[in-house]
């Protein structure tokens, strides 16, 4: 919402979900049309070998910049301690189909992390003071913004795998499923989105919490249910860099010992970036513009044209033939876009707003209210 414009990123935001949606589809299509069961075989056998590797290394990259939690106090110790403890070994999951539970309860997390940021949207949005170009229609980062959701909807690099581990998998019972998955996903972005923007408008970091006081007791228990919905979500994308992995250099498959070396290996690379990188602005950007773009808008139209055999005026070869370019345009000028204009960062340092007087923004009386506002203010001045 800050790079695109508050109206303009609602329309963006609706954009995305519907583009997902679509391509989501397209590729269980695609694979219909091709014979295939993975997507790595789907590209495989529409473009060859060269567009085999682009995906195995896009689907392998991807996973290895998804681990954000940035916040904490003595953030090493507990990313090091949580992958030990938790990640790895739901990680060691031969069977994607086993962790139905664990999204489940990361889902509930979700929203109740969404409540917090709705609560203090009431709260603490009135006292903060708001841009001057807060609600402008558009921005000119709004490629930057399109990245940014391609990452929040990527799904693509395990659908496949999902879609095997369904009760009698058909496109029919898969496009439902999307549907509706869609649906409550983006009206939680929304939520979420909406709610941020409207507490912090251009004062809104790459990583919202990063906004929050420390003092703030409500979303310092916001953050620990983030990181545990990092925790329990991000085994799933160890199964899809571990397939690659198993498709490339074993021919599908992994021994006993091989299952937990690859696991091992790809969890301690992993965590080794999530440790040397705190802003998840930067990160969701690059990896949006990067790999989700090809994931969501290019790689699902290339293959659904190339094997439909529907005429050109069929509806699904007109979207893919309008999603195909715009990904394309995306992916280089948000890759450009990121690098010359990055998301702002604290680098985990408190906002201005939190130090005036030292009065918690979130936790002060009513009577307290008004002096904390003007010092707010006067915060704002001497910030810019």
């Amino acid at each position: 919402m800050k790079q695109a414009g508050f109206p303009l990123g609602i329309l963006l935001l609706f954009w995305v979900s519907y583009v997902t949606d679509f391509s989501l589809v397209l590729l269980i299509k695609g694979g219909a049309l091709s014979g295939t069961d993975t997507y790595q075989s789907l590209v495989n056998k529409t473009f060859g070998f060269p567009g085999y590797l682009l995906l195995s290394v896009l689907q392998f990259l991807y996973p290895f910049i998804v681990d954000p939690e940035n916040v904490f106090i003595g953030r090493h110790f507990i990313i090091g301690l949580s992958t030990v403890t938790f990640t790895l070994p739901l990680s060691l999951y031969r069977n994607i189909a086993k962790l139905g539970k664990v999204s489940l309860i990361s889902t509930g997390l979700t929203t109740l992390i969404l409540g917090i940021v709705m609560a203090r949207a009431i709260s603490l949005g009135p006292h903060i003071p708001k841009t001057e170009d807060a609600w402008v229609f558009a921005k000119p980062n709004a490629i930057q913004a399109v990245g940014v959701m391609s990452f929040a909807f990527i799904c693509h690099h395990n659908s496949f795998l999902v879609y095997s581990s369904l009760e009698e998998p058909t496109v029919a019972k898969w496009s439902r499923l999307i549907h509706m998955s869609i649906v409550i996903s983006v009206f939680i972005c929304i939520f979420f989105a909406t709610c941020g923007y409207l507490t912090f408008t251009g004062f809104t970091q790459g990583d919202l919490f990063e906004n929050y006081c420390r003092n703030d007791d409500l979303v310092t228990f916001g953050r620990f249910c983030y990181g545990v919905t990092v925790i329990l979500t991000y085994p799933m994308e160890c199964f899809v860099t571990r397939e690659v992995i198993a498709n490339v250099f074993f021919g599908g498959n992994l021994s006993s010992v091989f299952h937990i070396v690859v696991t091992v290996m790809v969890i301690t690379v992993a965590t080794l970036v999530s440790l040397l990188i705190d802003c998840l602005g930067i990160v969701l950007e690059l990896n949006g513009v990067l790999c989700a773009t090809p994931l969501i808008f290019i790689i699902p139209s290339a293959c659904y044209l190339k094997l439909s055999e529907e005429p050109r005026t069929h509806s699904d070869k007109i979207m893919s033939c309008v999603m195909l370019p715009i990904g394309a345009v995306v992916m280089v000028f948000g890759f450009v876009m990121a690098i010359t204009n990055p998301q702002d960062c604290t680098h985990g340092q408190e906002m201005f707003y939190c130090f005036p007087d030292n009065f918690s923004l979130t936790n002060t009386s009513e009577s307290h209210v008004p002096q904390t506002t003007q010092l707010s203010i006067l915060n704002i001045s001497i910030f810019q």
